[in-house]
C-alpha cells in the first residue's frame, strides 16, 4: 500500500470513527454559554439579594444547578430547532447543522442535564427551587421553542419569561419562596427582552423570513417593530428604576438606573427614526449591544449594594 493510499484509508477510518461524536467544545456550544453566563449572573444576584442566608456550598450548588438547567434548555432548543438553524446564517455553525453532533445525541445530553439539575437542586437545596427550575426549562423548551417561536410574532414577548425566571429561582434557593422583590427582578428582564431581541430581528429579518419564523419584523413589518421597540423601552425605563422606588435599592442605584434608562430610550428612539440603509442597521446594532450592557450594569449595581450592605 502506498503512502497516499494509507493516508486516504486513515482519513476514511477517522471520518467513520468521528461520525456523530462531537468534541468537548461542541457539547459546550450546545449549552449556549453566552446565554448561560447571563443566567448565572442574574440568578446569583437573586440569590444574594434574598433575605436570610444559605450555606456557601449550597449556594454554589444552586447556581451550578441553575447554570446546568440553562444549558439543558439550550441543548434541547438546538435539538428541536436544528431545521431552522441550518437555514439561518447566524446559526448555521451550531453543532447539529454543522454535522458535529446528531440530534439524538443533543436530545439525550439535554435531557440528562435537565433531570440531573432539577433533582440535584431539589434534593440538596429545596424542592420549591427545584420545581421552579423544572418549570423554567419546560417553559423555554416546550412553551417557547416548540410552540410560540413558530406560531406567533409575540413569541419573544411571552417566551421571554423563561429568561427572566433565573433570579427568582436564585431567590427561591435561599427562601423556598418568591416575593415582590424577586418578581421585580423578573419584570426587569421580561420587559428588557423584547426590545433587545427585536433590535436583532430587524437586521436579521431575512434569516427569520427564510426560516419561516414569524418574528415581528417578518409578520408586522419593520415600521411596526420600531414602534414596539420604542413602546417597550418607554416602559422599561421606569421598571428598571423600580428597585429604588420599592425601597430595596439605594438612591445611587436610582440615579444610575435613570441615566441608563434614558440612554436605552435614546437608542430606541434612534432605531425608530433611522429606517433605511446602513444608518438603520447601525442603530439596531447599537441598541442590541447597549441593551446587554444595560441589563448587566443594573444587576451589577444591585449586587454591589447587596455586598456592601452585608459587609
Amino acid at each position: 500500500m502506498s503512502l497516499v493510499e494509507r493516508q486516504d484509508t486513515i482519513s476514511q477510518d477517522s471520518a467513520v470513527w468521528n461520525g456523530g461524536m462531537g468534541s468537548v467544545s461542541d457539547y459546550v456550544a450546545l449549552l449556549k454559554p453566552r446565554v448561560m453566563s447571563l443566567v448565572i449572573f442574574t440568578a446569583f444576584v437573586g440569590l444574594m439579594l434574598a433575605p436570610g442566608s444559605v450555606h456557601p456550598v449550597l449556594g454554589g450548588v444552586a447556581i451550578l444547578c441553575i447554570a446546568i438547567g440553562a444549558g439543558a434548555s439550550g441543548a434541547l432548543n438546538m435539538w428541536y430547532d436544528a431545521d431552522i438553524d441550518e437555514i439561518m446564517s447566524r446559526t448555521q455553525k451550531r453543532p447539529i447543522p454543522a454535522g458535529k453532533i446528531t440530534g439524538e445525541e443533543a436530545f439525550a445530553f439535554g435531557m440528562t442535564l435537565a433531570v440531573g439539575s432539577v433533582v440535584t437542586l431539589g434534593l440538596l437545596v429545596n424542592w420549591f427551587a427545584g420545581a421552579f427550575l423544572a418549570f423554567t426549562i419546560f417553559f423555554y423548551v416546550v412553551i417557547y421553542t416548540m410552540w410560540l417561536k413558530r406560531s406567533t410574532p409575540q413569541n419573544i414577548v411571552i417566551g421571554g419569561a423563561a429568561g427572566a425566571f433565573p433570579p427568582m429561582v436564585g431567590w427561591a434557593s435561599v427562601t423556598g419562596s418568591v416575593s415582590l422583590e424577586s418578581f421585580v427582578l423578573f419584570l426587569i428582564i421580561f420587559m428588557w427582552t423584547p426590545p433587545h431581541f427585536w433590535a436583532l430581528a430587524l437586521f436579521k429579518s431575512g434569516d427569520y423570513r427564510a426560516a419561516g419564523v414569524p418574528m415581528l419584523p417578518v409578520v408586522a413589518g419593520e415600521t411596526s417593530t420600531r414602534h414596539h421597540i420604542l413602546a417597550y423601552s418607554l416602559i422599561l425605563a421606569p421598571v428598571g428604576m423600580s428597585p429604588y422606588f420599592l425601597g430595596f435599592a439605594s438612591p445611587v442605584y436610582g440615579a444610575a438606573s435613570a441615566v441608563l434608562g434614558l440612554a436605552f430610550l435614546a437608542l430606541a428612539a434612534n432605531v425608530w427614526r433611522r429606517r433605511e440603509g446602513d444608518e438603520a442597521r447601525k442603530a439596531c446594532v447599537n441598541l442590541f449591544k447597549f441593551s446587554i450592557f444595560y441589563l448587566f450594569l443594573l444587576f451589577a449595581l444591585l449586587l454591589g449594594e447587596s455586598l456592601v450592605a452585608g459587609a
